[in-house]
């Protein structure tokens, strides 16, 4: 039982850490638009009235490299988006289009080089 618990606990603290932003990651948010570089609107959940979502990172010190938003829901990788990094600070944003009936969790990971930099979630729901 122990052992099991152990497990558990182990497996919680891999998955919340996820969701933390990375060193590289100063801020990722889900908003319902992108204005002057800047997300607008904060979204933890949205309605299903919302046809369009953006997902906003602020990205620091992987210049050269190739950053990739993943959007999935239930666990089927709906979307990504590539961005080359120029710069030490880089902000980057992707939006995907909804369909009313898409309601429940979404997910957006942020990758690069195949590596799990951070996971975030929403929830989309019917109004």
């Amino acid at each position: 039982m122990k052992k099991i618990l152990l497990s558990l606990l182990l497996i919680s603290a891999f998955i919340s850490a996820a969701e933390w932003p990375h060193k590289n990651i100063s801020v990722a948010e889900f908003a319902t638009d992108v204005v002057d570089r800047k997300p607008v609107n904060v979204l933890t959940e949205s309605n299903n009235s919302n046809k369009k979502i953006y997902f906003y990172t602020n990205i620091r010190n992987l210049q050269g490299q190739t950053v990739k938003h993943r959007w999935s829901y239930q666990d089927k990788i709906m979307a990504e988006v590539s961005f080359k990094i120029g710069g030490p600070r880089w902000r980057v944003w992707s939006s995907k289009n909804f369909l009313k009936s898409w309601t429940g969790e979404w997910r957006v990971d942020v990758i690069s080089n195949g590596t799990l930099l951070m996971s975030k979630t929403f929830n989309y729901k019917e109004k």
